[in-house]
């Protein structure tokens, strides 16, 4: 009798580790959720004590993208509210924080709720609009929001500071200034802003996350999904679609007043030529590359969309077609327009529902061969 080869004997083990893990042991299926999500809490832990500051500001930008870019998930991807003004939001909120704390005196983590709070308030004056129009009506009248804040931001320089902007107080908690002073070693390594404020995107973006997904698992976010889906079947079950409306444009609001804060705390400078137009257009890219209605989706989108320039930028000398800035050629900010626009293009031709779709696609193809691994009669063995 011939003996079985290593490769024999793995594939069955393999087999049967997969089927014991996804099909019938559920509480070692949930184990393994608890011990995946603990490494990569570790491993973005780790983050700041081996990584430079360039990648930290990179991390951090995605960050604060991933949190706006939830917040316009649960308005166009959950409800099917099309918004061209979110960057109008992350304005409000980068420039209410930036005034409550140096001009009103507020204490910095009091600054940063109240700014979430009137990025709300702004989104709730809307809202009776907000209510009322859907598709391509709402987008338009979204798009407003985007002139009336760029006329703000560049004229009410008493506020604003104009054209130049203003500087950023730094984030206090706890008696911990998020600053590079005064200076902080942690195991041998200097803690400055990035390095500080790392754990305070950490701790934002996955806030952020769970009472999103909360909010999509529970009943809102079924009539959510119902008005998008088949609005005058919402109504005839009774949901309010109007107030439904008003409400997510409210959330979606405080989402990117919040993402506004917390990339004004990163740029340590806000100025208005960031809250144009152009950075709405990214987060409707993010969501639908990422999966229209899914946090996982919205957040790898906005890592995505916010690194791909960067990492251009970073490494422009050693890409094709790729020139530095003010050079002539094709700039990175640029050619990241182009690689992800193609995947916006891609994505609605080949993949509707985005990464999170491919993620869940995979998923149930994997599934389905481990009930057929599981269902499937034992090989007769060689003699």
């Amino acid at each position: 009798m011939s003996e079985p080869t290593p490769t024999a004997v793995a594939r069955p083990l393999r087999s049967a580790l997969w089927i014991a893990l996804w099909s019938g042991a559920r509480p070692l299926r949930a184990a393994l959720c608890v011990a995946l999500c603990v490494a990569m809490l570790a491993a973005a832990v780790a983050v700041p004590f081996y990584l430079e500051g360039f990648w930290l500001q990179a991390g951090l930008f995605a960050m604060s993208a991933a949190i706006g870019a939830i917040g316009i998930n649960l308005l166009t991807g959950a409800t099917g509210q099309l918004s061209l003004g979110h960057a109008f939001f992350l304005a409000v909120g980068a420039y209410s924080y930036v005034f409550l704390s140096s001009d009103l005196g507020l204490p910095t983590p009091l600054a940063a709720v109240a700014a979430v709070i009137v990025a709300g308030v702004s989104g709730g004056l809307f809202s009776p609009i907000a209510g009322r129009l859907k598709g391509a009506y709402l987008g338009i009248a979204t798009l407003a929001l985007i002139f009336v804040g760029q006329h703000i931001l560049f004229n009410a320089e008493p506020v604003t500071g104009g054209f130049n902007g203003r500087p950023v107080p730094p984030m206090e908690l706890f008696g911990l200034v998020f600053a590079d002073t005064p200076e902080l070693v942690v195991l041998n390594v200097p803690f400055g802003s990035l390095e500080r404020l790392w754990f305070l995107g950490i701790a934002l973006l996955a806030g952020a996350a769970a009472f999103a997904r909360g909010v999509l698992r529970g009943r809102p976010g079924l009539a959510m999904n119902t008005i998008r889906d088949h609005e005058i079947a919402a109504g005839v079950m009774g949901v309010p679609v109007a107030r439904y409306r008003a409400g997510v444009f409210v959330l979606s609001s405080m989402y990117g007043g919040l993402a506004g804060v917390l990339v004004a705390l990163v740029f340590q400078q806000v100025v208005p030529d960031y809250f144009g137009m152009l950075l709405s257009l990214d987060y409707l890219a993010m969501i639908t590359i990422g999966g229209l209605g899914s946090v996982a989706g919205a957040v790898a989108g906005a890592a995505f969309v916010s690194l791909l320039p960067q990492l251009l930028t970073r490494y422009s000398d050693a890409l094709p077609l790729v020139a530095e800035p003010g050079s002539g050629g094709v700039s990175p900010a640029e050619a990241a327009r182009i690689l992800y626009g193609a995947a916006v293009v891609a994505v609605v031709l080949f993949l509707p529902g985005g990464l999170a779709g491919l993620a869940m696609r995979l998923g149930r193809v994997r599934s389905k061969e481990l009930r057929w691994a599981k269902s499937a009669p034992a090989p007769a063995s060689r003699r």
